[in-house]
């Protein structure tokens, strides 16, 4: 799976709200951006969501947001434009793809990660591996004995500083980190806890207790 670029910018002359914008990859001389969580190949000259694509090179695109020219990269870090990125953010609107799990991109700590909404686990679960790639302090925090289909493991527990979804930051989250491979991150309780919950069919709303 490839690595996001996010960048958290204010869209449209004297926006009061940020959208999250990433550069999910290229099709051709086509961007495929995400805006606010929804996916569009872009061509150059085209405008989505109020993101004007100026050009493609490779693994890049020339952007017009909020009257500012930005390069967007892909796996680039999260940065922030026009000031502090916004964290006054209170609800996070989820759709579930088409095996009824619900994902969705965010940063630990301003590094770009991919999360999964998993409400059968405790805390916010990351693979070691994953962990590694962060650079979280992780084996600072306690060493937990941990059950794994080869036996029994290490793994560790502690809080993570930063957790952002969309504008929606959290801080001193509990978590803990496996030696078992995961692809996503998982959402856990000690993160969705502090949201009311609201699902209908495929849809899925956290508004921020």
């Amino acid at each position: 799976m490839r690595a996001l670029a996010v960048l958290m910018l204010a869209l449209g002359a004297g926006a009061a709200c940020a959208q999250a914008v990433s550069l999910q990859g290229m099709l051709g001389s086509k961007a495929l951006l995400v805006v606010g969580g929804v996916p569009r190949a872009v061509a150059p000259g085209e405008t989505w969501q109020g993101v004007k694509v100026l050009s493609t090179s490779g693994e890049q695109a020339v952007v017009l947001a909020g009257g500012q020219r930005l390069t967007l990269r892909v796996g680039e870090a999260p940065a922030s434009v026009g000031g502090a990125a916004p964290a006054g953010g209170d609800r996070i609107a989820l759709t579930a793809d088409g095996r009824g799990h619900f994902l969705t991109q965010g940063s630990i700590n301003n590094r770009p990660v991919q999360f999964m909404v998993d409400t059968g686990a405790s805390v916010v679960a990351i693979g070691q591996a994953e962990a590694d790639r962060l650079g979280l302090a992780y084996q600072n925090g306690r060493q937990v004995r941990m059950a794994t289909a080869n036996g029994m493991a290490i793994g560790w527990t502690f809080k993570i500083p930063t957790l952002r979804v969309g504008d929606v930051v959290a801080y001193e989250v509990d978590a803990v980190v496996t030696p078992i491979g995961m692809p996503y991150v998982l959402l856990g309780n000690s993160y969705l806890s502090r949201f009311n919950m609201r699902r209908d069919g495929d849809q899925m709303m956290l508004i921020k207790r």
